[in-house]
């Protein structure tokens, strides 16, 4: 069998999907959530069928229980469908892994170490990844770390101009974050296109409520726009992304913040959010139609940052192959397609407007056919790329 479960956990909650990589089909999946809250929640789908539960969901060893009586009262039937392995998404792989990698006593031990470095990520992917292997003593568990891609950036991309000593002391670097979905995506846009990975020059942009920018030089990740933390970059639905580090200063003293305040601020308060009171594309772009000044000054900053990192990107590659946008805002909204690109006609980069709007599943081309540079729309699909990475390690070829 090529199945595989798919885990991405956090503290109070996790998310499923069973995978049959052959057929790069989900046979089903799920979410359980507010584990550890007095009532929980979960959710299984199969085919066009949901299936909701509310019941005390105390742990996550309790909640993996609940997964498992959700597979077996509405299918499929993980004894027919059994999963070869189960793959766990984990956030934060440090300097230390730069594959995926079968979990043993000693990995665990090393994602808890690293969970300094994403202290809101790893603690709650080790609890999914400690219920897990309770619950499946017996299959070859796999984390696949979302900094793994970005192992390849050169020293100049991910070192930062501080003391080298105190950087070295606490590991304080540009990591990167999304490279399951930026190694899909780009992989996925040279099999599209029928070239070979190695001689493409790609720009991808993963624009969901997370966004991140990523140049994709012959399959390896040279530069992308998280750092040490998810919060460098773009603007996103919440965060803040670059800003001056004086602003916090300020911000400390006059607001009177803590650490613990000015991380809520820029994470949780900020970004579109934070400039318009909403944090959805889809709410800007409607008032923005509307002539409402806040979410019209809010589209413009994302797109002027937008336009100033893929700017950045092609002078780095030192030109562009494909320009691939994906995940929600990227898959699905033809204004920021449109006005990202925009000023990029003199590079000879051309948009079809009617190809730009088609309301078209799956991956598709959005150029013209004079385009000097290819411009495509692919779905990500971290599942599935994680279901992959899982396989290849737990029945290697």
């Amino acid at each position: 069998m090529t199945v595989v479960l798919v885990i991405n956990s956090g503290s109070s909650s996790f998310k499923y999907q069973l995978v049959d990589v052959e057929t790069e089909t989900a046979l089903a999946s799920g979410l359980v959530e507010r584990i550890g809250q007095s009532v929980g929640a979960a959710r299984h789908q199969v085919g066009d069928a949901t299936y909701d539960r509310e019941l005390p969901i105390p742990d996550h060893t309790v909640g993996f229980q609940v997964m498992l009586d959700a597979f077996a009262q509405n299918g499929p039937s993980l004894s027919e469908y059994a999963p070869s392995a189960v793959g766990h998404r984990v956030v934060q792989g440090g300097a230390r892994f730069f594959h995926p990698t079968i979990i043993d006593d000693l990995v665990e031990i090393n994602i808890d170490e690293l969970s300094v470095l994403a202290p809101l990520h790893n603690p709650g992917a080790l609890q999914g990844i400690r219920a897990a292997r309770d619950a499946f003593p017996d299959l070859t568990h796999v984390a696949v770390f979302d900094t793994a891609f970005h192992q390849t950036l050169p020293p100049a991309a991910y070192t930062y101009a501080i003391d080298h000593t105190i950087a070295r002391k606490h590991r304080i670097r540009r990591y990167g974050f999304h490279g399951t979905s930026h190694k899909f995506v780009s992989e996925a846009a040279a099999d599209y296109l029928d070239r070979p990975l190695r001689e493409l020059k790609q720009i991808v942009l993963h624009l969901g409520n997370g966004a991140s920018i990523t140049a994709v030089d012959g399959g390896h990740s040279v530069e992308t726009s998280m750092g040490l933390t998810p919060l460098e970059g773009l603007v996103m639905g919440t965060r803040s992304g670059d800003i001056d580090p004086s602003v916090l200063l300020v911000l400390a003293r006059r607001e009177e913040l803590t650490p613990g305040g000015l991380d809520e601020f820029l994470n949780k308060k900020s970004g579109l959010l934070g400039l318009t009171g909403v944090s959805d594309m889809r709410d800007i772009e409607s008032r923005r139609a509307e002539g409402a000044g806040a979410a019209m000054l809010a589209f413009d900053v994302y797109i002027h940052r937008l336009r100033a990192y893929i700017g950045a990107y092609i002078a780095q590659l030192g030109g562009v192959d494909v320009i691939s946008f994906t995940a929600g805002v990227g898959e699905n909204s033809a204004l920021v397609r449109a006005e990202a690109l925009a000023t990029l006609g003199f590079l000879g980069v051309h948009i079809d407007a009617e190809r730009n709007e088609a309301r078209e599943r799956g991956i598709r081309r959005i150029s013209t056919p004079d385009s000097a540079v290819e411009v495509l729309v692919v779905p990500t699909n971290e599942e599935l790329e994680i279901a992959r990475q899982t396989l290849s390690v737990a029945i290697p070829a």
